[in-house]
């Protein structure tokens, strides 16, 4: 199988990667924390950015007003929404909520508002806090078995990340968008894949950041980068996103030609860009020693966004399901 992404590909990322350095440099998503009060205007401008390229409707049919990409489209650019942590929910709005209402008929009439931007969408796989339901018009459940989609409701919560305007969610969605099983498990499906593409984009990210700073870093008159331990170190956290990435690609074909190992696809997808992107985070902070831990300092925009998305991952049941798959006993596979 070939991994290579086509020169449209690469276009479509190039053109998403040029737009969100021009409006979600850091300093954006510094703005999005709750302390800072120019951070609603400054995400607005993000996702107005974003809409103008159709990036909320790049997974919805062209008949039905959307771009007609692929779930393996959708990777290179997910990754870069990941790379630029962006505060809003990109992936949930455009990788699951839109192309799930599309295939669901979409009750209640949604869709116009996603493709043309004014409709953002939160996601919500499990208890805990929702991330972005604090920045949402409307939160996607997908517990139960079901789909279901309403207005948020709750109260704002802190988290490691604090851009995400997490919110515990008080009461679930009352309009029902599908009780079909596998729509519902193909939706799960695409976020897992998403949050796997934008941790392999932060892992990029942080290792981009890293070798700039070793290579400037001077100590005892060389640059600290010359080290032996740190070029070791930067280089096992290159081997997990090089390795991960083309798992989470494979995951995308899967999703697209509805193969039957897509669950495995997925969840071996989840289970390398999470353990990339964890390992190229503890690297990253040893290799800027204290400057690392520093607010101040960006590294931990991107470190803490990394640690919020693994920590959603449930790295149990996806190695289970590698398991399972793969015919192997249980209790094998951990974590």
């Amino acid at each position: 199988m070939r991994f290579a992404l086509t020169d449209d590909q690469l276009a479509l990322r190039d053109a998403v990667r040029e737009v969100l350095a021009g409006t979600c440099p850091p300093a954006a998503v510094r703005a999005a924390w709750p302390s800072d009060p120019a951070g609603a205007s400054t995400v607005d401008r993000v996702w107005t950015a974003l809409a103008g390229l159709g990036v909320p409707g790049m997974a919805v049919p062209e008949k039905l007003g959307g771009l007609g990409l692929t779930d393996v489209d959708l990777v290179p650019v997910l990754t870069e929404v990941g790379a630029a942590v962006v505060p809003l929910p990109v992936a949930e709005t455009a990788a699951v909520a839109a192309p799930l209402l599309a295939a669901a008929g979409d009750p209640g009439e949604r869709l116009p508002g996603i493709l043309s931007g004014t409709t953002v969408v939160a996601l919500r796989t499990g208890d805990g806090p929702v991330a972005y339901a604090g920045r949402a018009d409307l939160v996607l459940d997908l517990t139960g078995g079901l789909a279901r989609i309403g207005p948020p409701a709750g109260v704002p919560v802190s988290t490691v990340d604090g851009s995400r305007a997490a919110l515990a969610v008080s009461q679930l969605p009352a309009d029902l968008v599908t009780a079909d099983a596998s729509l519902v498990a193909l939706a799960r499906d695409r976020a897992d894949l998403a949050t796997a593409a934008q941790l392999v984009g932060l892992g990029r990210r942080m290792l981009d950041m890293t070798v700039g700073y070793v290579r400037e870093r001077h100590q005892f008159g060389v640059p600290v980068g010359s080290f032996q331990a740190v070029k070791h170190h930067l280089a096992d956290a290159l081997i997990g996103i090089e390795f991960a990435e083309p798992v989470v690609l494979a995951a995308a074909a899967a999703l697209v030609s509805g193969s039957p190992e897509r669950g495995r696809d997925v969840s071996a997808a989840v289970v390398h860009a999470v353990e990339a992107a964890r390992a190229t985070a503890r690297t990253a902070i040893q290799c800027h020693g204290a400057i690392g831990y520093t607010v101040e300092y960006d590294l931990h925009l991107y470190a803490k966004r990394a640690w919020a998305l693994a920590a959603t991952c449930d790295l149990d049941a996806h190695l289970g399901r590698i398991a399972r798959a793969l015919d192997l006993p249980e209790g094998v596979l951990s974590p």
